[in-house]
């Protein structure tokens, strides 16, 4: 029976002994359901953990860093920003409103858990192909999900992106990402201090509605029939959640809190371990002052419940009424359940003087967690994928309706957002990045700003993850420059499929590198991340989806930046490089024109790169440039599209290269649209700095149009692009 309950668990034979061995004896049912969620994909990193080294956690304006609840920099001026990004992709599979809402919640508090107030939210989503009845309840689930919770609890959503491709068929991608501030002596660390001190659990009750939640849901693979795993799925109380912040950023202010950590995967478990262990010190828990909300809860499932709004405190004895009094004025339950101890044991009791339920190190249940080194192979097929160039595919007569096909407004999404929360908004969803202003109570005054983005892109890593990360490092590094912004600090959400199968490990290991090699260059610190595994469907890995969120400051916000848009009698130009060759490699118009998905990604020339965004900063600043948009996903025809449907107008342009030219996704490229008395000193500036310059036509009129490649009535692009994702979700007719 104890063997048949570790499996049941999720442990496999070598874990279980490894964990009689950690403890000098069998673990009793209570321990291994510990160990059981703290050694899980999701909370031990343990196939992972051995590449994320590789990265570059340091630098002088980085406050805290990788291992914290979110990393924290320096921004300037006292002020410091706290940043993290989450998956909650498995969940949201199961339960779309729930498993989207929780995952806001969540990372709300990693957060707050850091004594930053939560200031914004963005988010990635990706879904299959919306003619699937599923895939469309999944996304209308989703965003509903987000909305209801970001809107409730008061914290606007101001950007993020949506993708929709079969591979997220069964297995969509939820990654949420939050921004707070704080001066920089708040800093809160998630660590016990104090032999004597009491943890205090503050927020909603227990229940049995988050049992087996991420730290199970996110360490497997995905099959028919899993509506069943729906009730682990936790249940989010967005009210709860702005009277646990108020409460907590109270507390934090009175200088009440020794450290705290929130309890989100493995729920108590993990929250009593980590921060006792962070602190060398060990923790007492009484299981029965534990609040339920449901009868007949037994130690295991009150130690692993993840059910939300909950946050475990350590006090000092003396500060507890005080503690408590906070607590009452914004109705938030507080409840001592635990003494930090000497000797690093966590141990479980029955009541104060009751039966020992368990007694393990808390170190174990973290730092001796297992560490895989799991099998690398490349694709069988990946040589001759990579040498099978999309530049052999037919040209298109008229490349118009392949640019109608790619055109889609998100508004669908984020019009249910609220992103005007708090009146820091300054540029929120559509555009290439968010800006808001750095505004906040107890904030020092200041003229600075933030530029948020993330950015993703699946096609590319299926095809080479090494350099597909790398273009994404590039591409959200070039986002924050066209507002403004200088780059800071990068957080990722590394989406990868099963990671028993040998080329997912691969791709893992390929990925890492390419983020690692990028940043490094780019002088950015990675301050915080995840990795979500197992995201198969029925064996089916989905493509590799490392998601990049990059923070940028502007060191002086005096005016709205310019946003992606023409203005009639512009001059468009586009800087950067030219394309090389196997420029429509991982390109979208090779997969959704021909569905082919071979070639060779473009290179990325990090220097070069570097001093493109050093000139689109520059031009911003000086006010030179009327509208700009980076060239990405789409290519340039992308680019100059979605330019003409926001702003409403015309073009008419020349590109070299033919459809290769207008579809090429190669890196380092910016359209801008500049007024013409302003040419001379842009082409000038782009010569000093080492940047390629040319100029592509004119802003204006009622149409769209590359000379012998694409003519399209603007109205009709405009209609196009409102209707595509409306129509897909089968909320208009065709």
């Amino acid at each position: 029976m104890a063997l048949a309950l570790h499996r049941e668990l999720g442990l496999t034979d070598d874990e279980a002994e490894a964990i009689t061995g950690l403890l000098g004896r069998p673990a009793n049912d209570l321990e291994l359901a510990m160990y059981a969620v703290m050694w899980s994909e999701h909370c031990s990193y343990k196939s992972s953990r051995v590449h994320l080294g590789r990265l570059p956690f340091e630098a002088p304006w980085v406050l805290a860093g990788f291992g914290e609840n979110a990393g924290v920099v320096d921004v300037g001026d006292g002020i410091a920003v706290a940043l993290r990004i989450e998956s909650h992709n498995h969940p949201s599979a199961i339960e779309p409103y729930q498993g989207a809402a929780t995952g806001v919640g969540g990372i709300i508090r990693d957060i707050f858990t850091m004594g930053a107030r939560p200031i914004a939210l963005l988010d990635s989503l990706h879904f299959g192909p919306l003619d699937n009845p599923r895939n469309r309840w999944v996304m209308e689930g989703v965003v509903s999900g987000v909305s209801g919770y970001g809107n409730s609890v008061g914290v606007p959503t101001v950007g993020g992106e949506l993708s929709i491709r079969s591979c997220f068929t069964g297995n969509p991608l939820v990654n949420v990402a939050c921004i707070g501030l704080m001066r920089h002596e708040r800093l809160v660390l998630a660590r016990a201090e104090g032999v004597g001190n009491l943890a205090v659990l503050l927020g909603s009750s227990t229940g049995r509605d988050g049992i087996g939640g991420v730290s199970v849901l996110a360490s497997a693979e995905f099959s028919d029939g899993d509506e069943a795993k729906r009730p682990s799925v936790q249940v989010g109380d967005p009210f709860e959640e702005k009277r646990l912040i108020e409460a907590c950023l109270a507390l934090f202010d009175a200088d009440l809190v020794v450290g705290i950590q929130d309890l989100g995967g493995a729920g108590l478990c993990c929250a009593t371990s980590e921060i006792a262990a962070n602190g060398g010190l060990g923790m007492d828990v009484d299981v029965r002052t534990v609040p339920l909300r449901e009868a007949g809860m037994v130690p295991a499932e009150i130690m692993t419940s993840e059910s939300q709004e909950r946050m475990l405190a350590i006090v000092e004895p003396g500060d507890l009424d005080e503690v408590l009094a906070v607590c009452r004025r914004w109705e938030v339950l507080a409840t001592v359940v635990g003494t930090v101890t000497s000797g690093g044991r966590l141990r479980i009791l029955d009541g104060p003087d009751g039966e020992i339920l368990a007694d393990v190190p808390a170190g174990t249940l973290h730092d001796d967690a297992p560490r895989y080194r799991r099998p690398l192979q490349p694709p069988a097929d990946l040589a001759a994928r990579r040498a099978d160039d999309p530049t052999r595919l037919p040209a298109p007569a008229d490349c118009g309706p392949a640019v109608l096909e790619m055109l889609a407004d998100t508004s669908w999404v984020w019009s249910q957002y609220d992103h005007q929360l708090f009146l820091n908004t300054v540029e929120g969803p559509g555009g290439d990045a968010a800006v808001l202003r750095l505004k906040s109570p107890g904030l020092p005054p200041t003229r600075r700003a933030l530029a948020l983005t993330t950015d993703s892109n699946s096609r590319w890593c299926a095809l080479d993850p090494r350099k597909g990360t790398a273009l994404l490092v590039a591409e959200a590094v070039l986002n924050v420059a066209c507002t403004g912004a200088r780059p800071l600090a990068v957080v990722n959400c590394l989406n990868f499929g099963n990671p028993e199968h040998a080329e997912v490990m691969w791709q893992l290991s390929e990925a890492i590198d390419g983020l690692a090699e990028t940043c490094r260059a780019m002088g950015l610190p990675v301050v915080g991340g995840n990795v979500s595994l197992y995201n198969s469907s029925d064996g089916v890995d989905i493509d590799p989806t490392p998601v990049i969120g990059v923070l940028g400051v502007i060191d002086e916000l005096v005016r709205r930046p310019p946003g992606a848009g023409l203005r009639d009698g512009g001059h468009v130009l586009l800087l950067g490089p030219v394309p090389s060759s196997g420029a429509l490699a991982g390109s979208r118009w090779a997969e959704t024109a021909h569905g082919h998905r071979g070639g060779d990604l473009p290179p990325l020339d990090t220097a070069a790169h570097a001093a493109v965004c050093q000139l689109v900063r520059d031009l911003v600043d000086d006010e030179l440039v009327a509208g700009l948009h980076d060239v990405s996903d789409g290519g340039l025809g992308l680019a100059l599209a979605e330019m003409a449907v926001r702003s409403r107008t015309g073009f008419n342009v020349e590109v070299d290269g033919g459809h290769a030219g207008l579809f090429s996704e190669s890196p380092s490229r910016v359209v801008v649209c500049v007024a013409p008395e302003h040419v001379a000193e842009v082409t000038g500036r782009a010569a000093a700095g080492g940047v390629a310059v040319g100029e592509l036509g004119r802003a204006g009129g009622n149409r769209l149009v590359v000379s012998g490649l694409v003519d399209i009535a603007l109205d009709d692009a405009v209609s196009t692009w409102a209707r595509t994702l409306p129509t897909n979700l089968q909320l208009i007719d065709t």
